[in-house]
């Protein structure tokens, strides 16, 4: 297990490094760089966010491997399929998304938020 955790904090660190060294190059560099542009502003926070969901990724299968159990939580699970879509959300140009996709984005939201109260819910009721 401590294999699998290195193995994984060395992808999270490549992660980084490339989200770096892209920012430097394509955007700061670059002599067209616009802070304000909505474009770039939907690149690097798309990047970022991607980096975010690898480390709750990583801090999960910590979690797991720490009580030496094979379960992950349904709650770390549903928490990132939340974050992937919020991350989709951000980054979807809205010119070009027809508005069926938007609506189903929307609903899985609202989906993995119902089941997130719910399993919560349970939780509290089990430690009541």
């Amino acid at each position: 297990r401590q294999r699998a955790a290195d193995k994984i904090r060395g992808l999270i660190a490549a992660a980084v490094w490339n989200l770096t060294l892209k920012i430097l190059f394509s955007l700061v560099l670059a002599e067209t760089f616009d802070p304000t542009d909505y474009a770039v502003f939907q690149t690097v926070f798309g990047m970022i966010l991607t980096v975010v969901i690898a480390l709750e990724f990583k801090r999960s299968l910590l979690v797991v491997a720490e009580r030496r159990k094979s379960i992950v939580q349904v709650r770390t699970v549903i928490l990132l399929a939340m974050l992937a879509i919020v991350r989709k959300l951000l980054i979807v140009d809205l010119k070009s998304t027809e508005a069926v996709q938007l609506f189903a984005l929307a609903a899985a939201i609202l989906a993995l938020g119902c089941v997130h109260w719910l399993v919560c819910e349970q939780d509290r009721r089990e430690s009541a």
